[in-house]
């Protein structure tokens, strides 16, 4: 028996074993993540063929390291119901092709599969769950935790071992298309969201979790798909590093780098950021994986394959992702363009995944997949109903003396319009849409009818007109209005899955980028058509970015935005629109009132400027953390337990411990996220006026107060001084306290360099 398949010896001795026996394509194959999934079989009725594309890559490489979206299905896979993997074929088939590269390899290595897991599993027969944007507005995460341990628990069933999850992406200009990737404008909120998920996918031990995108992504010039990022170092650490820095103490297994450039330098090629600040700075010792055909794209900095996979492999990148770059790299060192050491390191990397996932152990899983859909689904109500921002609320909601209903809107009754990007064919009868919802939640003997009204971006042929003879019957209308990520089966993509012909009706996602944040033109002519109606008009956004509304802030009677609340999400609104359940969403991001404010986000910097302009307010029209409740909060009274501490106090653990007494003046219970906000009033460089820095959902009953403990330490209160170092510095520090940036309590506190 090879020493390597001896698991008495410790890792690092089974890789060195292998690794000594590889040749040098063996090790190029296993760097290599070429194929995509759909290309790799073939399926006849129920039978499933390895395809003849798989097996000559098998042998081009002696193996190969990893196999992207196997189960994927999607217009751009062009995977459906009939020629896909369905969930109860997916661990024969995910089997048949780990069986065929183990024998028909020299060495026998394993193969790792990779799949997309932004909202669920995109695949097949999965649960599509909330899209990030939606899921931040929780502020829970405990949920997003269990969400990620669900996910994990479904890919694992199937097979898969990488799970590629979007978490590190700071939402700061919402032109961007993937805006619903990210769960925050808010660098603390979405560390604690990635630290939480970190831990969730990778519970049991059998999965790694490949944490999206690596880094800056979220501000590209002009909003625009992968363009460049123009920052500098100290907003790349406080603002886009701190997801990745809690997923390194969190332990994540991998990374993806971004597309993006960061100050002239592509991520993909920037040893900078993926070996001096990831692994030398950070800790971090997973792998790195190339985005789709980005390592192509260092083509344009030097046209010759073999130097630009050479530059991207000495960067940090460690596994490739359907390039034509990182096959040659065995050339490269042929060439004497590769230092074989390098390429020995990063095939280190793989092969240690591999043994740590235990795969040279099990490489195979239970062909009988189980259905655990029971479960998965009442977690998928959970968190759509904790994703719903009840932003105004003019004593109509909830609905309870409305016997006629008028459901209105091209996103009432459209469930792929509320599941976001990246999503699989669905089975219908498995999802809820809100007009669904509203029909099962609706009080008995209440009058339900519905008018699609318009499309996302197009007119509906009389359909506004049918729409407003509706409302004149109704006592309340409910318009669902929004966007859309929905892509469908003739549009055309990009080789890297990115639409390229994009549809009217679909404007969100990735690739599909904004100039204009305000509604669509023909959903404000059927806003403005049913108000004319004088009905109460409760207004519903489903979408994947904040949208520009004035117009709906300050006419419409009611306005909540469930973002994309994905496949159960019919149920959450309508509940939350019958008061079955008290809306206790908070903004994960700020709500401008038009494009031209960008950007809005609400830690600006604290200098002197004028924040109006001339011709528009410069404050955000629904700021971070905003969202009203069915309950009344009120807050009372903040003290600092600990007024001081010195420098040496706070870097040996000790923190600053606040208590916060919060009152719940109406006379039903409801959840209330209470956030603690600091500024500190002395440093070295230019503060931000406000950075959340702890937060608690807590529960609230009728009539009752409560004490709540915030607590913020070193990794809180230390900056990026101007001495370019993390450094806690004296000073005094603001302290706000409230049920959004625009907090209701302050005190301050001091760090002093004595000793006391």
């Amino acid at each position: 028996m090879s020493r390597y398949l001896d698991d008495r010896l410790d890792t690092e001795e089974r890789v060195a074993d292998l690794l000594a026996q590889m040749t040098l394509e063996e090790k190029c194959g296993q760097l290599n993540q070429r194929l995509y999934g759909w290309q790799a079989f073939e399926r006849v009725g129920e039978s499933f063929d390895v395809t003849r594309k798989f097996q000559e890559e098998v042998a081009k490489f002696g193996g190969i390291g990893a196999l992207y979206g196997l189960f994927r299905a999607d217009p751009w896979s062009g995977m459906n119901q009939e020629n896909g993997i369905s969930r109860a074929n997916s661990a024969r088939v995910a089997n048949q092709l780990q069986k065929y590269v183990m024998e028909n390899s020299r060495l026998g290595i394993p193969m790792l599969f990779s799949e997309e897991v932004p909202h669920g599993h995109q695949a097949l027969d999965s649960e599509s769950y909330p899209v990030n944007l939606a899921r931040g507005a929780s502020f829970n995460t405990a949920l997003q935790r269990e969400i990620a341990e669900a996910i994990a628990a479904e890919i694992s069933d199937k097979g898969v071992h990488l799970a590629l999850a979007s978490a590190l992406d700071i939402l700061r200009d919402p032109r961007w298309g993937r805006a619903e990737e990210c769960f925050s404008e808010d660098p603390f909120l979405a560390a604690e969201f990635t630290k939480a998920i970190t831990a969730g996918f990778q519970a049991s031990g059998r999965v790694a979790v490949i944490l999206k995108h690596f880094a800056a992504q979220g501000e590209p010039v002009g909003g625009h798909n992968s363009g460049p990022v123009s920052i500098g170092m100290r907003e790349l650490r406080e603002i886009f590093l701190p997801p990745m820095v809690a997923a390194t103490e969190a332990g994540a297994l991998g990374v993806m780098a971004a597309y993006n450039e960061i100050d002239g330098v592509p991520c993909h090629a920037n040893g900078e950021l993926l070996t001096g600040i990831l692994r030398e700075e950070l800790g971090f010792d997973g792998i790195v994986m190339a985005d789709g055909c980005a390592l192509d794209r260092l083509l344009a900095m030097n046209p010759d394959v073999r130097k630009a996979g050479a530059m991207a492999l000495a960067a940090g990148v460690d596994l490739s992702l359907w390039d034509e770059v990182f096959p040659n790299l065995a050339a490269a060192v042929a060439s004497g363009d590769l230092d074989e050491e390098v390429l020995d390191v990063a095939t280190s990397r793989i092969l240690r995944l591999k043994f740590q996932l235990g795969l040279f152990e099990n490489p195979y899983v239970s062909e009988n997949v189980p259905d655990r859909a029971e479960s998965w689904r009442a977690l998928n109500v959970k968190a759509a109903r904790e994703s719903i921002c009840l932003l105004e609320n003019h004593d109509v909601l909830p609905l309870e003396n409305s016997q006629r209903i008028a459901v209105i809107g091209p996103n009432a009754d459209a469930l792929y319009n509320q599941l976001g990007d990246y999503t699989a064919p669905q089975n219908l009868e498995d999802g809820v849409t809100i007009l669904q919802g509203i029909k099962q939640f609706a009080p008995e003997n209440t009058i339900i009818s519905y008018e699609k009204g318009c499309d996302i971006r197009e007119k509906v042929a009389g359909g506004i007109e049918r729409a407003s003879e509706l409302a004149k019957s109704a006592d309340t209308v409910i318009l669902v209005l929004g966007g859309s990520s929905a892509r469908n089966f003739d549009m055309e993509f990009l080789n890297n899955g990115a639409v390229s012909s994009k549809g009217p009706n679909m404007d969100a996602g990735e690739n599909v980028d904004l100039a204009d944040l305000a509604l669509p033109a023909v959903q404000l002519e059927l806003f403005q058509a049913l108000k004319k109606q004088g009905k109460p008009v409760v207004v519903v956004l489903v979408q994947g970015r904040p949208n520009a509304i004035p117009e709906l802030s300050e006419q419409a009677d009611a306005l909540l935005t469930a973002w994309y609340p994905g496949a159960q999400g019919g149920i959450a609104v309508a509940e939350t629109l019958f008061g079955i359940v008290n809306p206790s969403g908070k903004l994960p991001v700020s709500i401008p009132r038009s494009s031209g404010q960008l950007p809005v986000y609400y830690n600006q910097k604290a200098g002197e400027y004028k924040e109006d302009y001339f011709d528009e307010r410069g404050a955000a029209l629904y700021p971070f953390g905003h969202g009203l409740s069915y309950s009344d909060f009120a807050y009372q009274e903040i003290q600092a337990i600990h007024q001081s501490r010195t420098v040496a106090e706070l870097e040996s653990g000790e923190k600053f411990r606040f208590t916060v007494t919060v009152q719940n003046r109406a006379k039903r219970a409801g959840s209330e996220v209470v956030q603690l906000y600091i500024h500190d009033q002395e440093a070295s460089i230019t503060r931000r006026k406000k950075e959340l820095k702890a937060f608690q959902k807590v529960e609230i009953g009728a009539n009752e107060t409560i004490e709540v403990t915030l607590e913020i330490g070193l990794a809180e209160l230390q900056i990026w001084s101007i001495r370019n170092r993390w450094e806690l510095e004296p000073g005094t520090v603001r302290i706000f306290v409230g049920g959004s940036s625009v907090t209701a309590l302050e005190t301050v506190i001091e760090i002093t360099n004595g000793v006391r």
